[in-house]
């Protein structure tokens, strides 16, 4: 059945795909600054285990936060970025022995400054993920940012596959590899299910690539959903923002996920999505009519205070072409939780979310001089209508 799936996927990328992913991949230098190779981050002291295995698991925890790159990559490790780790590493033992133990991080991209500098991944980078995998040992599931591939949407420009090739070196140890039936081969782009919850890891820099989004689109139609009850998308580019990368801004990357991954991922009842790019932290609700006509809801995080300089609020995004074509599905967006129009409104900071069957819940945990950080007037918020706090 497994073999007849891939084969059956196989042909449709080799129709898709334009450019073959193998070849790029043979052409990808070892580093655009010299012969220094990326460093594997250390494996899990407790991997995940096969999917099979965790069928039954309904309760965990989960960390979510991006945009780490700092002022001194390449020099030293990235100080506000160890703020968090030093964060998430009492965070986990404080839930290690209870009903919900942080099972697994997750990051949206932009690790580093400079993705084509194996010494920036290398000295400021790495060595404080493996404090995460190795000390605290939990799995790190990175993808990838406009910072670490560029921001090229041609899959054969210099840049993004010297990029992609310490992307994939620095996460070999973490992500599926080629030819398991949860990565698209060749591509920053896979998946992995933990108890009741489906992950998918998507490359938005490539955002209107036709084979990545049919694979996309391929893992959600062929899962079941009698087991993963929760489905979230973590990407660097969210489709809705208010800092200086939405507003009145539109960028090009963003509107394909809007336009694009958006409407797939309403027909499959996707339930949340996590991305970073703005650099701090806010929260949009969109809702809208399924295909049975039940109301619906999905949650976008944007958590972009791992390390990165900190934006402010620059305004509303323009949503009304948005709603008009998903007019038929009662298309509403609210923004739940908006940034502050000062740097110091909006602190470094990662999300602790709680999954408990269907129920998600999530505390907001800001760090250094956000400590207290209350985006909801409490750091706590519960992913339900009529939850509340």
């Amino acid at each position: 059945m497994l073999t007849h799936r891939l084969s059956r996927f196989v042909v449709l990328l080799t129709a898709l795909a334009t450019v073959p992913a193998a070849v790029l991949w043979s052409q990808v230098p070892a580093s655009s600054q010299s012969d220094e190779v990326v460093r594997a981050i250390g494996l899990p002291l407790q991997p995940l285990p096969a999917e099979s295995a965790s069928a039954g698991v309904t309760k965990f925890t989960f960390l979510a936060y991006g945009d780490t790159r700092g002022r001194r990559d390449g020099v030293e490790l990235q100080y506000e970025h160890s703020l968090i780790v030093n964060s998430m590493l009492v965070t986990i033992q404080r839930l290690e022995n209870t009903d919900y133990p942080v099972r697994f991080v997750v990051q949206s991209g932009d690790a580093v400054v400079n993705g084509r500098s194996a010494t920036q991944w290398n000295r400021s980078f790495i060595g404080l993920i493996d404090r995460l995998t190795m000390e605290a040992g939990v799995p790190y599931f990175l993808a990838p940012g406009n910072h670490d591939l560029t921001a090229s949407t041609d899959l054969a420009n210099p840049g993004r596959l010297t990029g992609l090739r310490n992307f994939l070196d620095a996460t070999a140890n973490l992500i599926p590899p080629d030819g398991n039936l949860r990565r698209l081969d060749g591509y920053p782009t896979y998946a992995f299910g933990y108890g009741n919850t489906f992950l998918l890891a998507i490359d938005s820099n490539i955002a209107d690539d036709e084979t990545q989004f049919a694979w996309v689109k391929w893992q959600l139609e062929d899962l079941d959903r009698t087991r993963y009850r929760n489905i979230i998308a973590f990407f660097h580019h969210p489709p809705f923002s208010s800092g200086p990368h939405g507003g009145a801004t539109l960028e090009p990357t963003a509107e394909a996920m809007r336009t694009r991954y958006q409407p797939l991922f309403r027909r499959h009842q996707v339930r949340m999505t996590i991305g970073g790019h703005e650099h701090l932290y806010e929260h949009w609700v969109e809702r809208y009519t399924d295909a049975s006509g039940e109301r619906r809801r999905m949650d976008h995080l944007v958590t972009g205070g791992g390390g990165a300089p900190l934006y402010t609020y620059r305004g509303e995004p323009d949503l009304r072409d948005y709603r008009t074509a998903g007019a038929g599905e009662r298309i509403a967006v609210e923004h739940l939780v908006k940034p502050g129009p000062e740097p110091g409104d909006n602190p470094y900071h990662y999300v602790v979310l709680q999954v408990d069957g269907e129920d998600i819940q999530l505390d907001v945990v800001g760090v250094d001089w956000g400590a207290g950080f209350a985006p909801y007037r409490t750091a706590h918020q519960v992913l339900k209508d009529g939850g509340g706090q």
